[in-house]
C-alpha cells in the first residue's frame, strides 16, 4: 500500500509539473539555452519540447522564447536568477508556435515587456487560442493554468537592431520560412545565434505554414551571419554546421515532391511515394514527414497554377 501512495505521489507530481526543474545549458560566456525535448507534446515531457534561452548583457538579461505555458515561464525565472539577479529587460518571441510563446504571460505578468514580429502576433491571435484550448486538453487545465495568448508590447515589422539591456541585439527577419513572422536573434559580440522555426537539429520541422522555396533561400542568408554558436529551436546546441544538415531536408523533400509531380503523380499516391529513408533516424519523422509530403505538393501545385 505504501509503494502505491508513493507511485500516486510521484505521477501526480510530474502531471503538475514538479519534476525535474528547468537547468539552463551554457552555451558561452554570458548566454545560457533551456533545451527541451524533441519528440512531440506529451504529459511524459510537459509540453516542454522547444528550446529556448536567455542572453545576460552589462545592463540586464534579454530572454529568447518563453515556452510552453504560464508555469514555464515562471520556472525559467527562477533558473534565470540562479545564473544572474540582473534585471530582466525583455522577451522575444521568434515565431508563431505554440511551444515558444505561452510563458509570455508570466513575463507579462512580471512587467517585462514582449517583443515579436507583427506577422507572429497576427498568427498569435489567429490561431493560439485553439492550440491553448488543445494543450489543455493534452497537458491537463492545472499544466496551462494562467497561460494565454498575449499581445506583445512592442512589434517589429522586419529586422532591427535593437539596443536593450546594454547591448545591441541583431533581430533579422529575412522572409516567409517556417511561419511568416520568423525572427532571428544574433548576439554579434558572442557569435550566438537563436534561429527560431528556422532551424532544427535531427527533427523533421512541420510545414503547415511554411514557404518551402523561400525557406531554402532564408538559410542560405542566415549562414552567412559569423556564427560560432547556433541555439536551434529544437535539438541541441550547435554551430552554423547545423543550418546546411537542416537544409538538406527541405532540399530533398522539395526535389522529390517535384520530382513526382513532375511525372504526373497524384496526391495521394505522392504521399505514398514520397519517402526519404536518409532522414528516418530523425525525430517525428513518421509523424510528420508524410504530411510534409501533402504539403509541399499543394505549394508545388500553387505555383504551377499561377505560371
Amino acid at each position: 500500500m505504501w509503494l502505491l501512495r508513493l507511485l500516486c505521489v510521484g505521477l501526480s507530481s510530474i502531471a503538475l509539473g514538479h519534476a525535474t526543474p528547468l537547468k539552463p545549458v551554457r552555451v558561452t560566456a554570458n548566454v545560457y539555452a533551456f533545451i527541451g525535448d524533441i519528440g512531440t507534446i506529451t504529459p511524459a515531457n510537459r509540453g516542454r519540447i522547444g528550446n529556448a534561452g536567455f542572453i545576460v548583457g552589462p545592463e540586464g538579461i534579454v530572454v529568447v522564447d518563453t515556452g510552453i505555458s504560464y508555469r514555464f515561464g515562471r520556472e525559467m525565472i527562477s533558473a534565470i536568477r540562479k545564473v544572474s539577479k540582473r534585471p530582466i529587460r525583455m522577451a522575444i518571441i521568434t515565431h508563431a508556435h505554440q511551444e515558444f510563446l505561452f510563458g509570455a504571460a508570466y513575463f507579462q505578468a512580471i512587467k517585462v515587456p514582449v517583443l515579436t514580429h507583427v506577422r507572429t502576433s497576427e498568427l498569435m491571435q489567429a490561431r493560439c487560442d485553439n492550440c491553448l484550448h488543445h494543450l489543455k486538453q493534452t497537458l491537463g487545465i492545472p499544466a496551462m493554468r494562467g497561460s494565454r495568448v498575449v499581445a506583445p508590447d512592442r512589434i517589429v515589422a522586419g529586422s532591427e537592431f535593437v539596443s536593450v539591456a546594454g547591448m545591441t541585439l541583431e533581430l533579422h527577419h529575412f522572409g516567409w520560412g517556417n511561419t511568416p513572422g520568423d525572427l532571428v536573434v544574433f548576439e554579434r559580440s558572442s557569435g550566438v545565434v537563436f534561429t527560431g522555426g528556422l532551424v532544427a537539429v535531427d527533427r523533421i520541422p512541420e510545414l503547415r505554414d511554411a514557404r518551402l522555396k523561400e525557406w531554402q533561400l532564408i538559410l542560405e542568408k542566415l549562414a552567412v551571419l559569423p556564427i560560432k554558436y547556433l541555439v536551434p529551436g529544437h535539438g541541441p546546441v550547435s554551430d552554423a554546421t547545423a543550418i546546411d544538415n537542416f537544409a538538406v531536408y527541405l532540399r530533398s523533400i522539395d526535389r522529390k515532391v517535384r520530382e513526382l509531380y513532375e511525372a504526373g503523380v497524384t496526391l495521394s499516391d505522392a504521399e505514398a511515394q514520397g519517402d526519404l529513408p536518409e532522414f528516418k533516424m530523425w525525430s517525428l519523422y513518421r509523424e510528420q514527414h508524410q504530411k510534409n509530403v501533402h504539403r509541399a505538393y499543394l505549394q508545388i501545385e500553387q505555383e504551377d497554377l499561377e505560371q
